[in-house]
């Protein structure tokens, strides 16, 4: 495995702070609507679902995809939040649109 792609996947693996389950949840809620809830494993954006696929992978089963993906991730978390991802309250749609993503700005980074 390159050490770059290590590296990133330790990183995305920070930043994703929320657990394959609540984010499985938070993108189901947010796609539920009183005319049209999708079905299940096509709740949320497509970025969403590719990320709870990329948490239910090995790192030795990461495919090119995969790693473009986590790179998207890991850059989208970090333009957003300060370099410490110290838990931060802020606008409502920023969280969410963060969580859709699997990274929650009031949980603590481990």
């Amino acid at each position: 495995m390159d050490p770059r792609t290590d590296d990133l996947w330790n990183e995305f693996h920070r930043v994703v702070n929320m657990t394959s389950r609540e984010l499985s949840e938070w993108l189901r809620t947010r796609s539920a609507d009183v005319d049209d809830e999708e079905l299940p494993d096509q709740a949320g954006s497509q970025l969403g679902r590719r990320v709870l696929e990329i948490l239910g992978k090995r790192k030795t089963d990461l495919e090119d995809d995969d790693v473009d993906v986590m790179q998207r991730v890991v850059d989208r978390v970090h333009g957003q939040r300060r370099d410490d991802l110290e838990p931060t309250a802020g606008d409502v749609r920023w969280r969410h649109r963060l969580m859709t993503i699997g990274h929650d700005p009031l949980k603590p980074v481990t």
